[in-house]
């Protein structure tokens, strides 16, 4: 029981990764506050682990404030945030158009922010601890996705600027760089692969990560125990870090996949 008494809030917690997050910290002991905007998944993974759901744009600087208010509301205080929420658009820079540059900054960088910025007052007085979730987007750049890989970019720099400034008030504050996660928006790019290439779709999975030292998708239970050791005092003395969890990916040198 690692968060015993501690209180989590995570955004786009209705799939995936942020829902993950919750099962993991509501059986590690922590009581977990649900942000998205799709109402219906929000209130399906609330009512399945006890925990309180809020429907909202984390990205809206009320709805932010709203979200840290019903945890101290309904839990007494926040001692976690896992910001989560995020999406991106696959097109290079010049078929990228003003609107899906600006929705890439608002649905990561400023999710973030604005979250981090209503929460950091409730996290200074418990000294607790904030997960931000970018990708390995954020470390390189993956082809035909501009405005997702800078806005995951800048998820790195978020991270390290609030870990400055707040580590001397006791507050932590980490990222993760996912590889392949196996999530709803993972298993269409899947799809369209498969479609493009006349294969099925667990050939689809496996070519993507054939060039990965560990030849496979994560599940998000996987990054959920990521983020479960970055939130808990297991990791008390790290802070302004960079996790990478790609199964091995941004090890290799990609000059040498011909000999293979």
């Amino acid at each position: 029981m690692q968060l015993e008494g501690k209180v989590a809030l995570i955004t786009g917690g209705g799939t995936g990764i942020g829902a993950a997050v919750a099962r993991r910290f509501v059986a590690e002991g922590a009581s977990v506050v649900l942000m998205g905007r799709r109402a219906e998944l929000i209130d399906a993974v609330a009512a399945e682990v006890g925990g309180e759901a809020v429907h909202g744009d984390a990205g809206e600087p009320d709805d932010a404030r709203r979200a840290v208010e019903r945890a101290r509301e309904r839990f007494g205080g926040l001692d976690i945030v896992i910001a989560n929420a995020g999406q991106g658009h696959m097109n290079a820079a010049v078929e990228t158009t003003d609107q899906q540059w600006a929705e890439s900054w608002h649905a990561n960088p400023t999710t973030a922010f604005c979250t981090m910025r209503a929460a950091l007052p409730s996290l200074i007085e418990r000294r607790g601890a904030a997960v931000l979730i970018s990708s390995v987007a954020g470390i390189g750049a993956g082809p035909r996705i501009a405005a997702y890989t800078t806005s995951k970019h800048a998820l790195i720099g978020l991270t390290r600027s609030l870990a400055r400034d707040y580590g001397p008030v006791g507050v932590r504050v980490n990222a993760i760089c996912p590889g392949w996660i196996k999530t709803s928006v993972t298993e269409g790019i899947v799809g369209m692969v498969g479609d493009r290439a006349g294969v099925p779709i667990e050939e689809a999975r496996a070519r993507l990560a054939h060039h990965t030292p560990l030849q496979r998708m994560a599940e998000p239970e996987e990054l959920a125990s990521v983020c479960l050791f970055l939130a808990s005092s297991e990791a008390s003395f790290v802070t302004g870090a960079i996790l990478i969890a790609d199964g091995g990916a941004h090890v290799v040198d990609v000059g040498t996949l011909a000999f293979e």
